[in-house]
């Protein structure tokens, strides 16, 4: 028989992606013994705070969350205020270098939204996320980007261990034309050695990671999931009404048969 937290996962996977959250609380509901492992492992779209200290937006996630607070990578502190863990002197300056990164990469690449990094110390290295929400507004769709790294220096280069989860939300209609829903994730995972010159060098080359990892996930989605999304609606809805459809047949019947007469 299968393992409870599997059956938990693998149903998940058979629900509606844009139903992520609420279903999931409702499994936590059922299976409240599995509550830490499942808000580890689903990942559910990211949901936006201000910082009470800077005034500055910044992503709620598990990587950030101690019980039922939040760190705000702006000021560090919890909200609501609470004793939770804090990366090292110099990782928390490093955290700080990377938001600052990374807001500048949001700006140029999305044009809006918010963005968040969280590092937090392992023993040797240390680990990270980078965060992107975009969404124009509730009737139309997000984008959700999540990125978890992993480091292990050496003297002159580091590993870098990145796993990159999209998810996207789209949704259109009017009155003319019903509500129609495109929602999924895709994951994808890569690993890389790049060159260590300082500390500081660690926001450049998760940069670097993040950027590229970005780029053949949109165009996965472009060219795989909506290309092969646009080839099934072309075969089974055609876009000249039926008359002229007759017509061409017609036509067609009439022109093979002098063609056999000849």
């Amino acid at each position: 028989m299968a393992e409870p937290f599997d059956c938990c996962l693998d149903l998940l996977r058979r629900l509606p992606p844009t139903k992520t959250e609420q279903n999931l609380q409702k499994i936590v509901g059922l299976v409240p013994d599995l509550t830490e492992d499942l808000l580890s492992t689903v990942d559910q779209p990211l949901r936006t705070a201000k910082c009470e200290v800077t005034g500055k937006d910044f992503l709620l996630c598990d990587y950030n969350r101690d019980g039922e607070s939040y760190r705000s990578p702006w000021s560090k502190e919890y909200q609501p205020r609470t004793d939770g863990i804090q990366p090292s002197p110099q990782l928390s300056k490093l955290e700080t270098l990377a938001n600052e990164a990374f807001d500048t990469y949001r700006d140029l690449y999305y044009e809006g939204g918010v963005s968040s990094v969280y590092l937090w110390d392992l023993d040797p290295g240390f680990a990270g996320v980078v965060l992107i929400k975009k969404g124009t507004d509730a009737t139309t769709g997000t984008w959700d980007s999540i990125h978890v790294i992993e480091v292990q220096e050496s003297k002159k280069t580091a590993h870098y261990k990145i796993t990159s989860t999209v998810m996207l939300q789209l949704r259109a209609g009017s009155d003319k034309i019903p509500n129609v829903e495109l929602a999924g994730n895709l994951t994808r995972q890569h690993e890389q050695d790049l060159q260590l010159d300082g500390f500081g060098s660690h926001v450049a080359n998760m940069g670097r990671l993040v950027e590229d990892m970005e780029f053949k996930m949109r165009n996965a989605i472009q060219e795989i999931y909506f290309g092969k999304t646009k080839d099934i609606l072309n075969d089974v809805r055609s876009t000249t009404d039926l008359n002229s459809l007759r017509q061409q047949q017609q036509m067609q019947a009439q022109l093979l048969g002098k063609l056999q007469e000849r």
